[in-house]
């Protein structure tokens, strides 16, 4: 699996790119390829209102890596990652500027936009947060985000770690333990259960086939 890791601190020794560090090892380790991309080295822009600046070709107009980053990176990876810091109770601003402009890319607007609607969907996310609170609550806004548009492009969202601490490497004394707990979600990636069932879903009985299953009739567990 081809795994790209988009780190959204502007803190190369911060807490959340000590998990995205962990992350990655974990998927090394399972034999996946990783890629760590610094949100703020590629993005000089922000969106703009496309019907101005858009060119006659339909390409984009703002001239920095952006474009490179996702039709060379982001399109060819199996899994992303968002790893950022919790700022102002959501996500840092370079990775929301990130999403806000895939637009331009999703846009009919843009000559190649079908392929990337294609190409976008089906990959497998993970959200790694950092933050100084500890309170459940704080970062209950960011999770829904990444997942309501997750769930938006097709991607299933795996997994989040939360990992607590403010000064640079803090985080590796939290003692819930985010940095393994990182190192396992990058190693299982590729194979942790999702689901997002409506009503008229199709599914079995069980999530777990391999597994023992609870005989309701008698109370007991019984191998399948």
């Amino acid at each position: 699996m081809n795994l790209v890791v988009l780190a959204a601190s502007p803190r190369p020794d911060g807490n959340s790119r000590a998990l995205a560090r962990a992350l990655m090892d974990g998927a090394e380790s399972a034999g996946h390829t990783t890629r760590l991309v610094d949100l703020n080295e590629p993005m000089a822009g922000f969106l703009r209102d496309c019907r101005t600046c858009r060119r006659p070709d339909g390409e984009c107009s703002i001239q920095d890596g952006y474009r490179d980053l996702l039709m060379e990176h982001i399109l060819a990876a199996d899994a992303l990652v968002y790893a950022t810091p919790l700022y102002w109770y959501g996500m840092a601003a370079v990775l929301k500027n990130y999403f806000d402009r895939m637009v331009c890319y999703l846009s009919g607007s843009f000559p190649s936009s079908s392929q990337v609607m294609e190409r976008m969907v089906g990959k497998r996310v993970a959200l790694l947060i950092s933050s100084e609170e500890r309170y459940p609550g704080a970062a209950l806004g960011l999770v829904a985000q990444v997942q309501e548009m997750s769930r938006y492009l097709h991607q299933p969202l795996i997994g989040v770690v939360h990992g607590v601490g403010n000064k640079r490497g803090e985080v590796r004394s939290d003692p819930a333990d985010p940095l393994n707990a990182a190192h396992r979600l990058g190693a299982q990636l590729s194979s942790l259960h999702h689901s997002d069932y409506r009503i008229d879903t199709e599914r079995p009985n069980t999530v777990w086939p391999s597994a023992s299953t609870q005989d309701d009739t008698a109370g007991i567990y019984t191998d399948v």
